[in-house]
């Protein structure tokens, strides 16, 4: 596998997360090719289909549909009808230049008639009177080429005609409550996990619990009567813990005690991450959880490429508690005082600092897919493509895995 991957989260209004778009670099433009470089098989192949067609759609998107980009050689080939993806689960994102010819018109409306949508990315040549328009069902709109005042509403006009626009690359909450409420519209950027710079003062009873729950587990030798303790207070843990067991030891279980016990230090601490996670973070958007747990798990596979093998669970911790100012709603110095953190994690999170801060600086870059930054770090740190690439796609498929364990309905 020579190409870069991530999904870039797709909101509603109301910031719940509805689907994902597939972003991917191949590695010859990654290591210095020029950006309209197209490799040979790309032109006629899709690495991104390609991903989709031996990940499962899943790993990459969930429950949700995913937009993948194809292009004008991969439409005439048949692609994605060849690869048997589901239909419902799949919406193939053209180019805004993309030649409206017959062939190119044909191959969209038989891809309609098999069921699949159709997306552009950006305003198509022509506008409303390209003959494509008609067949398109989402449009992808950069708001860095508008402002949200007159110069976008005129780019908007003619567009109720598509039954979706996708406003991307919104950077904060400010452009985005400016932007939401627009009718049949998904949000994307940065915006819902943006750094808070000042917030509550008092913590919820009940992320207390789950923080309380953390620091134990985070304990170098800890008590498993003291997990026992604290998990029985909680119900919904409680609940948690028991599909859990069910799933990876099916077995009668007659206490919270009974089954603390049968796990274990490392498997109640495999359990307790993921759902102490979900928790901390069930009054923020879905999508925060998510980002938190893969950066832990990606953080910790990149330790050996880093020259940090020794310190992998403490770069999961980092990567775990990276979003903890947005989850506990107050900045990060002091968010980061509420959990039992070694001073290397808090370098990195409070100050942005340190050799672990180079570890989450370029786990930064590379879910913004801003491959030039990732480039750029993987020539200052001696990474290997390769070894990236296993580390990220570990991480969704190790995500996927523990919240199917614990048995959440989250995404």
């Amino acid at each position: 596998m020579k190409t870069l991957i991530v999904s870039i989260p797709f909101f509603s209004s109301n910031m719940s997360v509805v689907a994902y778009r597939l972003n991917t670099r191949g590695g010859e433009k990654l290591l210095g090719m020029m950006d309209n470089y197209t490799p040979p098989r790309d032109a006629v192949l899709s690495p991104g289909l390609d991903l989709v067609k031996s990940l499962g759609i899943e790993p990459l998107a969930g429950e949700f549909p995913l937009f993948v980009d194809i292009n004008e050689y991969h439409l005439l080939m048949g692609v994605p009808l060849t690869l048997g993806l589901p239909p419902e689960k799949l919406i193939c994102i053209l180019p805004n230049n993309i030649k409206p010819d017959e062939p190119v018109l044909d191959k969209c409306r038989e891809l309609h008639e098999s069921g699949y949508h159709i997306a552009v990315d950006g305003l198509l040549d022509g506008h409303t009177s390209n003959p494509l328009f008609e067949l398109i069902d989402s449009i992808i709109v950069d708001t860095r080429d508008y402002t949200p005042e007159a110069k976008f509403i005129d780019a908007m006009k003619g567009l109720s005609q598509v039954k979706q626009i996708i406003l991307s690359e919104i950077p904060d909450m400010e452009n985005f409550n400016q932007l939401v409420g627009i009718e049949n519209t998904l949000y994307s950027g940065r915006f819902y996990k943006q750094p808070i710079t000042k917030g509550k003062t008092e913590i919820s009873p009940v992320k207390i619990n789950a923080l309380r729950l953390l620091n134990q587990i985070n304990e170098e030798d800890f008590d498993l009567s003291n997990i026992a303790d604290t998990i029985e207070h909680d119900p919904s843990l409680s609940i948690s813990l028991l599909r859990f067991i069910n799933t990876v030891m099916p077995r009668k279980i007659n206490s919270i005690r009974n089954a603390v016990a049968i796990l274990g230090q490392k498997e109640v601490k495999r359990w307790a991450t993921a759902a102490l996670s979900i928790k901390l973070a069930e009054d923020r958007p879905s999508e925060i959880t998510k980002v938190s747990l893969i950066r832990a798990r990606f953080a910790e596979n990149l330790a050996p490429s880093f020259e940090m093998g020794g310190v992998a669970p403490s770069l999961f911790m980092m990567g775990l508690f990276s979003l903890l100012d947005i989850i506990l709603e107050k900045p990060m110095k002091d968010a980061a005082k509420e959990v039992a953190l070694d001073e290397q994690v808090k370098d990195a999170l409070v100050n942005n600092s340190g050799d672990f801060y180079k570890v989450l600086e370029f786990i930064f870059a590379y879910e913004r897919a801003n491959w030039d930054a990732v480039a750029i770090k993987m020539v200052q740190n001696n990474l290997k493509l390769e070894e990236i690439i296993t580390a990220f796609v570990d991480a969704l498929v190790w995500y996927k895995a523990l919240l199917d364990a614990i048995g959440e309905d989250s995404q």
